[in-house]
């Protein structure tokens, strides 16, 4: 059951689709239930769009892009900036709803809202900011111009373990670059960003300009939408499976996408690592958001001079957690998302024990309500193991031990993923050897948490191409157009 302030957010969330500016039913009238993953209760439910909504978003969304391209880029970034400041002043309802839906500890819900938000303050501050190029030709025959467009009608689709951040990182760059878009969440957790959308209305958002479906129907609304001729842009966060048939969806009508999949990020531990340092590291890049997260560490690659002291360390801190709902005082660890992922994430564990690992703390689901499990710590997880080829998405760290640089990189590299990395060394060559041959496309070192608004997000391989954040973030959304006029000297 939830408490009075609980029923009231709810009850404020709006439960429609959000379709040239208007809420509104689905046009069948389906629905679809949000469960709390802490106790398994139907907390809300929320409009289940059809393809014929889907549809209707996109036509919304072409219908306002020319006015919101044409639209100076200042008050482009005045909407979003005053977006920030909204969702500063509802910080505290937004983080108690993502733990609500997603079930994450406040305190890391809370910081969600603030890395959320710095992708609406850059980007309001990346709209004017938007550059073309002028000069001659290297003949002398003529003058070059450079200019940069919008791309067109976004298709936004964004995941359930970061329901406000993952979509303020494609939704603010559409916008200040002068697209108009359309964003399908996760069906597990569509509150927030309707309460997102819901902020996006009050700054003052024209109709149309971000049209949002929640839908059940989550391949035929997305494929009709990707299909149709008049969309330019596709941006995904999720899976690589789900990521690849996107991309075959995309081929047909040449749309430039933006992609962020699976991880399999190695956390490398050398013997001169400051080993405090190290696992506060650990803990921090494992179990933030529960370990459902693509930049999660996913192996834990440790010196054998010290990996027996660095299993210790982090064991201790293991058992210290607390599990519980994360609405509650001290929790550190809150539920998996669902039963499938304690399912996944106990057969994983499962088959590294039974190849030779060993099992120091947790190693389990958590008997009761919500879909719990138990934090673990493996070592001596051994090669062909499961969880050293397979994104874990859960609360388990899973340590593996090396002998040289050599091993270590080798080790690291052994995966078809390439998103992040992590180092710790006091080498400080070493760290500028591991920059180069690690193959991430983001990397920390002598840090556990990379993400920041004003960097390039994204990976190498199959963990996606393109990139979320930085500079490079509004590119995304544009396209360039090259003119050439006559020397006018001549």
């Amino acid at each position: 059951m939830t408490d009075n302030r609980e029923a009231e957010l709810l009850a404020a969330v709006p439960g429609g689709l959000f379709i040239g500016g208007e809420w509104r039913a689905a046009e069948d009238g389906a629905v679809l239930g949000v469960h709390d993953p802490a106790t398994g209760a139907l907390v809300k439910e929320v409009a289940s769009a059809s393809v014929a909504d889907g549809v209707a978003a996109l036509d919304a969304a072409c219908d306002a892009f020319a006015s919101w391209s044409a639209t100076p880029a200042r008050e482009r970034a005045d909407i979003l900036r005053r977006a920030f400041d909204l969702l500063q002043e509802r910080k505290e309802d937004v983080a108690l709803l993502m733990t609500i839906e997603m079930g994450k500890p406040l305190a890391e819900a809370r910081g969600e809202v603030a890395y959320g938000g710095e992708f609406l303050r850059w980007f309001s501050e990346e709209a004017p900011r938007v550059q073309g190029r002028y000069g001659p030709n290297p003949e002398g025959t003529g003058r070059m111009i450079v200019t940069q467009h919008p791309v067109g009608p976004c298709f936004l689709i964004t995941p359930w373990n970061f329901p406000l951040a993952m979509a303020t990182r494609k939704i603010a760059p559409a916008l200040a670059a002068g697209c108009t878009v359309v964003l399908k969440p996760a069906g597990l957790t569509p509150l927030t960003t309707l309460f997102l959308t819901r902020i996006l209305e009050d700054a003052g958002l024209p109709p149309g300009v971000v049209n949002v479906v929640t839908t059940s129907a989550t391949g035929p609304v997305s494929e009709a939408i990707i299909r149709d001729p008049r969309l330019r842009k596709l941006s995904f966060t999720g899976s690589t499976p789900v990521g690849q048939k996107l991309l075959e969806q995309a081929a047909a009508g040449v749309l430039r996408t933006s992609m962020e999949l699976g991880g399999n990020a190695p956390f490398v531990v050398f013997g001169d690592a400051d080993l405090d340092a190290a696992v506060d590291g650990a803990i921090a890049a494992k179990f933030r958001n529960i370990g459902q997260a693509c930049t999660a560490a996913n192996r834990f690659v440790v010196h054998r001079s010290v990996v027996d002291e660095f299993a210790r360390r982090v064991t201790e801190r293991v058992q210290a957690f607390t599990v519980g709902r994360g609405t509650e005082d001290g929790v550190t660890i809150g539920p998996l998302i669902d039963d499938r992922a304690v399912t996944k994430t106990a057969a994983l564990v499962r088959d590294a024990v039974e190849r030779g690992a060993t099992l120091r703390a947790g190693g389990g689901p958590i008997d009761g309500p919500g879909s719990f499990f138990a934090a673990t710590v493996l070592s001596d997880v051994q090669p062909g193991s499961e969880i050293l080829r397979e994104e874990i998405f859960g609360p388990v760290l899973a340590i593996v031990p090396f002998d040289d640089e050599d091993e270590a990189v080798r080790i690291a590299n052994d995966t078809e993923y390439g998103l992040v990395s992590y180092v710790y060394t006091q080498d400080l060559a070493r760290g500028q050897r591991m920059i180069e041959r690690l193959e991430t496309g983001m990397m920390g070192l002598n840090i556990g948490v990379v993400s920041n608004a004003a960097a390039p997000f994204g990976g190498w391989n199959l963990s996606g191409l393109g990139r979320e954040g930085g500079a490079e973030g509004i590119h995304e959304y544009l396209r360039s157009k090259y003119t050439l006029t006559p020397n006018p000297f001549a």
